[in-house]
């Protein structure tokens, strides 16, 4: 069953006699597809799609920030683990960063976030702008650089999300899909334990 709303992507419903306890919701080419129990009354279809419709988006707004926001967020992040030193002028989104995550220039203050990022967990991101912003202290990349990074607590796992996806992007099976467990009310999968194992290394310079 497809539900369709003028001013949102079209909805995509899709039941399954095996799915028993979970909802899914995922983007597939122009539409939104949330997969349910084949059990599911016309009722629960409704209250299920528009709850993880509005769940997606919302974590859509998360992963792919305005440079305003990523702007914002750099600020927050210089604050809250670098002690407010970097200050950078400009942060915005760009599409010719080659195989880097993101890129500095120290002397204008500006730093560059390659598209490729958008979409990722937010605590993947804030790792690529916390990369960033330490370089415009420390252009290179010894042991005071990684001194700064290490005070982020997800930079470890940060590092490892990039490696397995730029792993799994050379072998063509990268996606996401947005998951709630009804047992236990579904989360957002947006937390930090989810990340996939350190492969192939990408990068992250200045």
């Amino acid at each position: 069953m497809v539900h369709r709303d003028e001013t949102a992507p079209p909805v995509e419903v899709r039941r399954s006699r095996r799915r028993v306890r979970t909802v899914t919701a995922y983007r597939e080419g122009d539409r939104i597809v949330v997969a349910i129990p084949a059990r599911f009354s016309a009722a629960q279809e409704r209250e299920w799609v528009a709850r993880m419709v509005e769940r997606l988006a919302r974590q859509e707004r998360r992963r792919r920030p305005s440079d305003h926001g990523l702007l914002e967020r750099a600020g927050e992040l210089s604050r809250s683990y670098l002690g407010g030193r970097a200050r950078p002028v400009t942060v915005s989104w760009a599409t010719n960063q080659g195989r880097r995550w993101g890129s500095c220039t120290p002397a204008d203050g500006s730093i560059r976030i390659s598209t490729r990022v958008q979409g990722m967990p937010r605590w993947v991101i804030d790792y690529v702008l916390l990369h960033e912003l330490a370089h415009l202290m420390h252009p290179g990349h010894g042991p005071s650089f990684w001194a700064l990074l290490d005070l982020y607590p997800h930079t470890e796992k940060a590092r490892g999300f990039l490696e397995g996806y730029a792993f799994s992007r050379e072998l063509g099976h990268a996606g996401h899909e947005l998951g709630a467990d009804l047992r236990a009310g579904g989360g957002d999968g947006d937390g930090p334990d989810g990340a996939p194992p350190a492969l192939v290394p990408d990068r992250v310079d200045s």
